[in-house]
């Protein structure tokens, strides 16, 4: 009822609100016109941070598949701004919308980049940034239609609007069509300058003047102008401007410098060291001229894996006071520019890594430009940081780190399964960890079938199976291989395998020490029973459990029914090793009693000692893969707890089926003794199991965590059946 009412809105929406935003689009009945505008702030628009659930993988890919295919219907203005390398939530790269030829209006920028911000912001921050909001404010008021009184349906001006602030401010106020003629009226002094080099310093506030510099003589050895002052810099191609007979500058009171240079002088090549040079060689130019602006063009310089440290030494001579110079770098096939401001003379280090990889069809240099003092030397050295390396494989591939683990945890659970079928004892887990998991078993055979799914009959093979995409296709095509990038993994996984062993083997005798103190000693199981009367019980509960409420929970619940029976079953193993220091003769006699017992049926042995041991360290391992299945259940399990006052049943709820499958799995192994499996005929097969079980959880479930769990709960639920086969 307004005399300028409003048709359609604009959106701001910060991380997975863009997304949601962008969704929109694709309901049914959704009108498209009632978005006029949409701004996302740290959204990742490319795939989820973490592939924890496949309705998430699936909501990504309805969304972008929709946007690609309607891209010439879609009107929809776009801009994508992210935090840069602060954001250690959600990467830059990430939040890039797709370019697409017939799709011209989304643009995407990382903040640091963004012209009078300038600087990195964390995943939260980009939204009350001041610098950020002014930008994006100002934004705003250029779009106002001033006839409509509001947000201009002009896509043309939008993405103007949006260029001049977000991507290159020319330091004044949007014009949408900009004067070509100026009055340059008052009473000022003029000033003709006919050196192709001119310092300006103002001693007085009243002084206003114009220096006009004569193009004529200029053009015929120089390229390029550079200006600079205390709150400007200007760089002109004269080519660019052939009618033009005079530069005039305008100097309101400020300090200002101008300089006619041949560009060929101010560009200087500068390849980066090797990755593999591991920061030990360098590279360096040193600048002893007296210019004010240079070019410094990076060469092979274009990879997500290269990361560098530049160190700029500055000397001046006869200068008393600090003079600021300005470092930025640019990378021209993405708007991910960078600024270092520097006090002169000094020693100013820069890191220098990517969000985005150099497409193949650019031909395009990453360019580290200096806007330097004419009394200042300036030395750059380049070399490469391996500790920055390391930095964008956790950036790029941290998230696989998981399936990596597992994979490992899977060979060492392998190893165990295959020693107690060959010598009837179970080694322990760091033992066979450090025996078995080895990257040479499971990398050759990703690799190998990545090159084979180049050939068509191979494809064409492989989709007939109804296969899933490899995951490391899925990589390269988002430009994010690494050389060696699975050997680092897989070492970080064996690390992380070795030491999570190893704390909750620690939590396990720690529990059991607590258990003791609070309850009196138990006694080893004097008979093994696979099933006992309360097991079917236990397991019906958890799930209807599972069924009523979420997977995720009967996961966790099942979890910890298994680390009690561990905890008892070491506690009960303590009692026996400390009654048989003080009774040994005892201790023996019931040893062979014991062993004596192991000739009856399966169901009801007498468990010994060593049986108790074998027992606990096979517990161990399956205790490491069922905490890393927990893990990845876990923001199912937040999720529902945190809607709980919504609705008590989780729908849909992504983790039900596995939940289906290991709990009466996992109820079976936690009365599960290697005494009762040593003579099953299902033993050897299930040792063999884990090894191609580990190459498909590489193969299949670094970049779908989602799908790792599918590839666990096999040889649990093998191993399960091995007590009564």
């Amino acid at each position: 009822g307004q005399e300028f009412a409003p048709t359609s809105v604009a959106i701001i929406g910060h991380s997975m609100g863009g997304l949601v935003a962008r969704a929109l689009l694709t309901l049914k009945n959704f009108k498209q016109d009632l978005i006029n505008l949409l701004i996302t702030q740290a959204t990742p628009h490319v795939a989820p941070v973490m592939p924890l659930d496949r309705f998430i993988t699936d909501f990504y890919m309805t969304v972008n598949n929709y946007w690609i295919l309607n891209a010439r219907h879609i009107n929809l203005t776009t801009l994508s701004v992210a935090g840069g390398f602060r954001d250690y939530q959600v990467r830059s790269g990430l939040t890039f919308l797709p370019k697409l030829s017939h799709h011209t209006s989304a643009l995407s920028v990382v903040s640091s980049a963004v012209p009078k911000t300038w600087v990195s912001t964390d995943h939260l921050s980009i939204v009350w940034c001041k610098q950020l909001q002014l930008t994006t404010i100002r934004a705003f008021f250029d779009l106002i239609d001033a006839d409509t009184k509001q947000i201009t349906q002009n896509p043309k001006k939008k993405l103007s609007v949006l260029n001049h602030h977000f991507i290159r401010h020319p330091a004044k106020h949007f014009e949408e069509n900009p004067s070509i003629i100026s009055d340059l009226t008052g009473t000022s002094m003029w000033v003709p300058v006919k050196v192709s080099k001119w310092t300006y310093v103002a001693y007085n506030e009243s002084d206003k003047i114009y220096f006009t510099f004569p193009l004529a003589n200029h053009r015929k050895i120089y390229t390029h102008v550079y200006c600079q002052s205390t709150m400007l810099s200007l760089t002109l191609r004269l080519q660019d401007y052939p009618s033009l007979s005079h530069l005039v500058v305008y100097v309101p009171s400020i300090h200002g410098n101008c300089e006619f240079f041949k560009k060929e002088t101010r560009s200087i090549q500068l390849p980066v060291t090797h990755l593999f040079s591991f920061g030990l060689s360098s590279r360096k130019v040193i600048l002893n001229t007296s210019g004010l602006f240079y070019n410094i063009e990076l060469l092979n310089f274009g990879q997500i894996y290269q990361a560098f440290k530049i160190n700029v030494v500055s000397k001046c001579s006869g200068v008393k006071e600090e003079i600021t110079s300005i470092y930025k770098l640019h990378i021209p096939w993405s708007y991910e520019d960078s600024l270092t401001i520097a006090q002169v003379p000094s020693a100013t280090a820069i890191s220098v890594k990517l969000h985005i990889a150099q497409p193949e069809n650019d031909s395009h240099v990453a360019l580290l430009k200096m806007y330097t003092s004419s009394d200042c030397q300036y030395e750059v050295t380049v070399k490469t940081s391996f500790s920055q390396i390391l930095g964008q494989v956790v950036r790029f591939h941290g998230g696989a780190l998981p399936a990596y683990v597992i994979s490992s945890i899977l060979l060492a659970y392998g190893g165990q399964l295959y020693s107690l079928f060959s010598t009837g004892h179970c080694l322990e887990y760091a033992t066979m960890l450090d025996k078995e998991a080895k990257p040479y078993k499971v990398d050759p055979f990703v690799i190998m079938v990545k090159f084979l799914l180049g050939y068509k009959w191979f494809k064409e093979f492989w989709d007939m199976l109804l296969l899933p995409e490899l995951d490391a296709i899925v990589l390269t095509s988002q430009s994010m291989c690494f050389p060696l990038v699975s050997l680092i993994l897989f070492l970080f996984g064996t690390c992380t395998a070795y030491w999570g062993g190893l704390l909750s083997s620690m939590s396990v005798r720690l529990l059991s020490s607590l258990w003791l103190t609070l309850k009196r000693p138990s006694e080893l199981p004097k008979d093994i029973k696979i099933i006992s009367p309360d097991l079917p019980i236990l397991t019906v509960v958890l799930i209807i459990v599972s069924w009523t409420t979420c997977g995720a929970f009967a996961i966790l619940l099942t979890y910890l029914y298994y680390v009690f029976k561990i905890v008892h079953l070491q506690a009960s193993l303590t009692t026996f090793k400390n009654s048989q220091t003080v009774n040994p003769k005892h201790s023996r006699r019931s040893e062979k009693k014991s062993n004596h017992h192991k000739d009856s049926t399966v169901h009801h042995l007498r468990l010994s000692a060593s049986d108790a041991e074998d027992s606990l360290r096979m517990h161990s391992t399956v205790i490491n893969l069922l905490t890393w299945i927990v893990l990845l259940s876990m923001p199912s399990l937040i999720y529902w707890l945190k809607n709980l006052r919504y609705y008590f049943k989780l729908n849909p709820d992504p983790c039900k089926p596995l939940a289906f499958i290991l709990i009466p799995t996992m109820a079976v192994l936690g009365n599960t003794y290697t005494a009762s499996i040593k003579s099953s005929k299902l033993l050897k097969t299930t040792s063999q199991f884990p090894l191609p079980l580990a190459v498909g959880v590489i193969a299949f479930g670094s970049a779908h965590l989602y799908r790792v769990p599918c590839f666990v709960f096999i040889p649990l639920l093998l191993h399960a059946l091995c007590n009564f086969m």
